[in-house]
């Protein structure tokens, strides 16, 4: 009765048939010190008041973005699989159409002409 049961969903397949690998435990310290690393940086930078005001900006963005980097690679195993061109074209859509939204919302909060 258990054997009946355990096909009872019908999908045949159970947690440990998953093709798709995950990373090792190296890349994962990897990424975690990079991760360490990039949130220092900035926390160094502005707890010093090193750099000007637009500088430190920056900075703080760069590491942001690297930061995304980092997590995707390293956690989210993006390039792994046999989606990994899908996944890549996926994300890169998506950070397009984020990238017009914040874009042209930007231009539209300057160049606001309302009449007065």
């Amino acid at each position: 009765m258990s054997q009946a049961n355990s096909n009872s969903h019908g999908h045949g397949h159970g947690h440990d048939s998953h093709s798709g690998s995950h990373g090792s435990l190296k890349s994962y310290v990897i990424g975690f010190l990079l991760s360490i690393v990039l949130t220092i940086i900035p926390l160094v930078v502005i707890l010093n008041h090193m750099f000007g005001e637009t500088t430190r900006i920056v900075i703080i963005l760069i590491m942001a973005i690297l930061q995304f980097v980092v997590q995707l690679f390293f956690f989210m195993h993006l390039k792994e699989g046999e989606n990994a061109r899908w996944n890549m074209m996926t994300l890169i859509l998506g950070l397009i159409i984020l990238l017009t939204i914040i874009a042209g919302s930007i231009w539209i909060m300057t160049y606001n002409q309302v009449a007065h």
